[in-house]
C-alpha cells in the first residue's frame, strides 16, 4: 500500500489535527486506496472501442498505479500502431484531473501518464516476435516487471499480445531461470480473447503465467467473439439470441445523453459505438475496489465477469488447442428484469452487474465536469459489523449484519443481499427472508463435510444516478461435531 506524507517542517501537531479533522468529517476523502498496478495493452483506433474503454480506465485512474499504456496491432490492425490516440484522450484527461481530484484522491498527473505511453511494433503476431524484435513497448514492460515492488501487474491486453510475448521471449534468453519465474509470478494476463496468434504460443510456453482469456479469434464474424464472456459488457442479441441484459443502458442514445455530450471534455472523446460498446473494458472492471471483485480469484466474480480454471476444449475458431488449464468461461444463473425470467451463460456474468457499472461511469463522468463536491453523486459505503469471512457449525443462525454503511451525501440506501450459489460449494439456497434489510439471518443446514457459501451484500443510494457498493462474506459451514 502506497501512502503519502506531508510534512510542513513548522506545527505538526497543529498540522495533525486539522488532516484527522480534515478527514473524519469526510469519508470521500478519507478512504484510502491501495492501488492495482495496470499495464494496457491496446489496438487502439482499430474500432470505437478502445478509445471508449480508455476513457473509463481514465475516471478510475485513481484506482490504479498506471505503469504503461502501449499501442499495438491486432487482427483488425495488423501494420500500425495509434499511441497518438491515447495521447489525444490523456490530454482531455488534462483539463478534468482536478474535478475528479474533488470527488475522490489519487488521481495520477496527466504528464506522469503521458510518460507511460508507448509503441510496439508495427507487425502483426508472432512476426513481431524473435531476434531484432525488441521495441519500445515491450523494453518499457520489462523495466516495469524489473521495479522494486512486490505488488502483482496487470497486464490488460485490448489488442494483440505480441508485446508481452517479446518481452517474455527477450527475458527467457537473458535471466536466470529463477529470475524469470519470479517475474513471471508478478503477472497476470487478462487478454480480450486472441487478438493475433501470439497469446496461444505465450500459454504453451510459459505454463506458469496466470492468463485469464476466452480463447479464439474472429474472422469475418464467423468466429469466437459472441461466444466470449467480455461480450457481455453490452451486448444484447447474437445470431439472434435474446440474452436477458438490458440494452438502453449501453447503446448510443444513453451514452449520449450520460456521457458524450454536454459532459465534459473527456466524456466528449468517448467515440460512438459501431458494434459494441467497450468490449475491451472487462478486463480491468474486475480490478475496480468496489467490494465486490477479487483480484486473485476470477472464480468469486465480479464486474469484470467470472471464470474457472481449466483446460477447455479445442474448438475450431481458436488457433490451437489449449495445452493447460487457464481461467477461462463460465456461466451464472442470473434473473432478467427485462425477460422476467433465469438466464444462464457465460455473459451474465459480466451484465448481471449492468446497471451498478454503467450508472458509476456516468457518476465518474459526471465528477469530471466540476469542481463542486455537492453537484455530484458519489458512491456509498458499504460497511459489515463482523468479519468478511465467518466459520459456523450446521443448526447454527447466521447473522449478516450491514449496519455500518453510510452515504458520504446523506443519500438513503436500500440493502440488497445476494447468495452466489454458483462461487461456493453450498447448495441448495440457505432460507433467507430479506427485504431492503441491514441485518439477515438465515439457519445453516446440515452438511456432512465442510462447505463454503457466498453472500454479497449490495448497498445502494437514491442519488442520481444510483451508485452500489459492496461487500463479500464467506461463510465457512462445518459439520456439527
Amino acid at each position: 500500500m502506497r501512502y503519502s506524507l506531508i510534512w510542513t517542517g513548522k506545527y505538526p501537531i497543529m498540522l495533525s489535527l486539522f488532516c484527522w479533522l480534515l478527514f473524519s468529517q469526510n469519508p470521500i476523502m478519507a478512504q484510502v486506496i491501495e492501488k492495482t498496478r495496470i499495464l494496457v495493452l491496446t489496438d487502439i483506433e482499430n474500432e470505437p472501442d478502445d478509445a471508449q474503454s480508455m476513457v473509463r480506465l481514465l475516471t478510475y485512474a485513481n484506482h490504479f498505479d498506471i505503469e504503461g499504456l502501449i499501442a499495438t496491432t491486432s487482427t483488425w490492425m495488423r501494420k500500425d500502431v495509434a499511441d497518438w490516440r491515447i495521447h489525444e484522450i490523456v490530454d482531455a484527461y488534462a483539463n478534468v484531473r482536478d474535478n475528479l481530484e474533488v470527488h475522490e484522491k489519487g488521481y495520477p498527473s496527466a504528464s506522469e501518464l503521458k510518460n507511460r505511453i508507448k509503441r510496439g511494433r508495427s507487425i502483426f503476431g508472432m512476426q513481431g516476435v524473435g531476434e531484432g524484435n525488441d521495441a519500445e513497448g515491450s523494453e518499457w514492460l520489462i523495466n516495469v516487471l524489473e521495479k522494486e515492488d512486490q505488488r502483482p501487474i496487470w497486464i490488460t491486453a485490448w489488442g494483440g499480445t505480441n508485446v508481452l510475448a517479446q518481452a517474455l521471449w527477450k527475458m527467457e534468453r537473458v535471466k536466470s531461470s529463477s529470475e524469470l519465474a519470479r517475474l513471471i509470478s508478478k503477472m497476470r494476463v487478462y487478454t480480450i480473447s486472441d487478438q493475433d496468434d501470439s497469446g496461444p504460443w505465450i500459454r504453451e510456453n510459459f505454463p506458469d503465467l496466470f492468463y485469464i482469456v476466452s480463447p479464439g479469434f474472429e474472422e469475418n464474424w464467423g468466429g469466437q467473439y459472441h461466444y466470449a464472456t467480455w461480450s457481455g459488457i453490452s451486448g444484447d442479441k447474437f445470431h439472434g439470441r435474446f440474452d436477458g441484459p438490458d440494452f438502453t443502458i449501453v447503446n448510443n442514445p444513453w451514452l449520449d445523453d450520460n456521457i458524450r455530450q454536454n459532459h465534459g471534455l473527456l466524456g466528449a472523446e468517448h467515440p460512438h459505438t459501431d458494434y459494441l460498446m467497450e468490449g475491451d473494458t472487462p478486463s480491468f472492471l474486475g480490478l475496480i475496489q468496489n467490494g465486490l471483485n477479487d483480484l486473485e480469484n476470477p472464480n468469486y466474480g465480479g464486474w469484470g465477469g467470472r471464470y474457472e480454471l481449466y483446460i477447455p476444449p479445442y474448438k475450431k475458431y481458436m488457433y490451437q488447442p489449449e495445452t493447460r488449464p487457464i481461467w477461462t468461461n463460465t456461466q451464472d444463473e442470473v434473473y432478467s428484469e427485462i425477460t422476467k425470467r433465469k438466464h444462464t451463460s457465460n455473459h451474465a456474468t459480466i451484465w448481471r452487474w449492468r446497471q451498478a457499472y454503467q450508472h458509476d461511469f456516468a457518476a465518474r463522468i459526471d465528477w469530471s465536469n466540476t469542481s463542486a463536491f455537492g453537484e455530484a453523486n458519489h458512491p456509498p459505503v458499504a460497511k459489515l459489523s463482523h468479519p468478511n469471512e465467518l466459520t459456523v457449525s450446521s443448526g447454527d443462525m447466521v447473522s449478516l449484519d450491514a449496519g455500518g454503511s453510510s452515504d458520504p451525501d446523506g443519500d438513503e440506501l436500500k440493502y440488497h443481499w445476494i447468495y452466489y450459489r454458483e462461487v461456493g460449494t453450498l447448495n441448495p439456497l440457505p432460507e433467507m427472508k430479506e427485504d431492503n434489510l441491514q441485518k439477515v439471518s438465515f439457519k445453516a443446514p446440515e452438511v456432512q463435510k465442510a462447505k463454503t457459501a457466498h453472500f454479497i451484500l449490495e448497498v445502494t443510494d437514491n442519488g442520481t444516478p444510483t451508485l452500489t457498493r459492496y461487500q463479500r462474506v464467506i461463510v465457512n459451514i462445518l459439520p456439527k461435531k
